[in-house]
């Protein structure tokens, strides 16, 4: 028979990146020595440009400096894959889990991971697809609605995926998303004709498909005024 698999969820609200960065770290080497389950980290951003690991600061289009008068931060990761933006109205999961546990190689988790952006949109009657070619993310023609970066280290993931809400588009423009010179960004508010409910559903609804699709039996939700978060 096969063994029941819980997914905890922490839903964090509005987390500052480097905050959450950390969060990350911790809980990853938490989940290597089997001290935590497998552990989601649902949130949004302020305005912020990561980089990863391939340091790739030709693709950010305007002077460091002017980032501060824009509102935003940038910052350099150790994920894969180009610079993209995160900010507010932008869903963003973080998943903490052992890819040994759920018998999983590195490629089919970031298929999931589409996978799980792709089946939120068809929520909305939004047909998304996912990578072509080297593209990864998920895509809505050829307008990109989710971007994909990922680690895994020791078989532990960590930073994960953003699909796009509602944000301010205009943040894209000051960069080539994800290295991707010819393609546009767009966001469920863009491509869907339904009336769209508070993020927090929407959020939900994204925790659930990843939840669905990775083969969880159930969701334990956590609140951050319940989560006792150490430094």
């Amino acid at each position: 028979m096969r063994l029941a698999r819980n997914l905890e969820v922490w839903r964090l609200g509005t987390m500052n990146y480097l905050e959450a960065l950390k969060l990350q770290e911790k809980l990853a080497s938490d989940r290597k020595i089997s001290k935590i389950p497998d552990t989601i980290l649902s949130l949004q951003h302020p305005p912020t440009y990561t980089l990863g690991k391939r340091r790739t600061d030709y693709n950010l289009l305007v002077p460091e400096s002017e980032l501060k008068n824009m509102g935003a931060e940038l910052h350099y990761t150790q994920r894969g894959g180009d610079i993209t933006f995160h900010g507010p109205h932008q869903a963003i999961l973080y998943p903490i889990v052992s890819l040994r546990d759920i018998g999983l190689g590195a490629r089919k988790y970031v298929e999931n991971l589409e996978s799980t952006m792709i089946e939120l949109s068809s929520l909305y009657g939004v047909k998304a697809h996912g990578q072509r070619k080297c593209e990864t993310g998920v895509w809505v023609e050829d307008r990109k609605i989710g971007a994909i970066g990922v680690r895994i280290s020791s078989g532990i993931t960590s930073h994960g995926l953003a699909y796009n809400i509602d944000p301010d588009l205009t943040f894209f423009k000051h960069i080539v998303p994800c290295g991707i010179a010819d393609k546009d960004v767009t966001s469920l508010r863009r491509e869907t004709d339904l009336v769209l409910p508070d993020e927090e559903v929407i959020q939900e609804q994204l925790v659930s498909c990843f939840a669905r699709l990775f083969g969880y039996n159930d969701i334990i939700w956590k609140d951050k005024s319940t989560i006792k978060i150490d430094g």
